[in-house]
């Protein structure tokens, strides 16, 4: 097996492994994508997977397939690409088409019922810890601070696709302000940590 088709094979059982525990959709996916392609195996950072993220909301599908392909396209190419678009999509298709086959026979069990509930609330959990991971990535100054902050409360009245844009025409707009004025431009967190957990942050230190 050469290299190339071992990596390939290695994006595939990481995807194939991720897929059937994910219960809530691509979002989901986040911890367990980070633990797995940034922690373990060390292939993309942090600030790479958050780009990725934000790029499979961009364009039509699911964000987990969308998301898996991008990630897999840039650690192998179109072959990485594919091995990860399979490798998460057959576990999901198997698992759905079991649930369909068997819904009528299961359908209205109180216990079945109890434990969809629980599920369903810690994805909630899963989503919450995902978006924090990607939060300490993606916010790094006074910026993308506030950015984050009017973005969240437009998303109760506006489509994401529209907030996405108007958040990359709001980025645009500061970066060619700043320039302007003469700031440095940082378009990523220099330090380890976030800085908007240090006090010094909210008290005009971060630009």
């Amino acid at each position: 097996m050469t290299v190339k088709w071992k990596l390939a094979f290695e994006i595939f059982w990481t995807f194939f492994k991720i897929s059937p525990v994910t219960f809530g959709g691509g979002f989901a996916m986040i911890p367990l994508i980070i633990k797995e392609i940034v922690e373990k195996r060390k292939w993309l950072t942090s600030e790479e997977i958050t780009d990725v993220i934000a790029l499979s909301q961009t364009v039509p599908g699911a964000v987990a397939v969308n998301s898996a392909t991008f990630i897999g396209h840039k650690i192998g190419g179109i072959r990485g690409a594919l091995a990860a678009m399979i490798g998460v999509s057959i576990p999901t298709f198997l698992i759905v088409l079991s649930l369909g086959v068997s819904y009528f026979y299961i359908d209205d069990n109180p216990k079945l019922e109890a434990a969809f509930v629980s599920i369903r609330v810690t994805i909630v959990a899963i989503i919450v810890y995902a978006a924090i991971k990607i939060a300490k990535t993606a916010i790094f100054d006074k910026t993308t601070f506030f950015i984050m902050a009017a973005g969240v409360p437009a998303l109760f009245f506006i489509h994401p696709i529209v907030a996405i844009i108007l958040g990359a025409i709001t980025g645009l707009i500061v970066v060619s302000i700043k320039t302007k004025l003469g700031y440095i431009i940082e378009l990523q967190n220099s330090k380890e940590e976030n800085p908007a957990n240090d006090p010094e942050y909210y008290m005009g230190a971060g630009i």
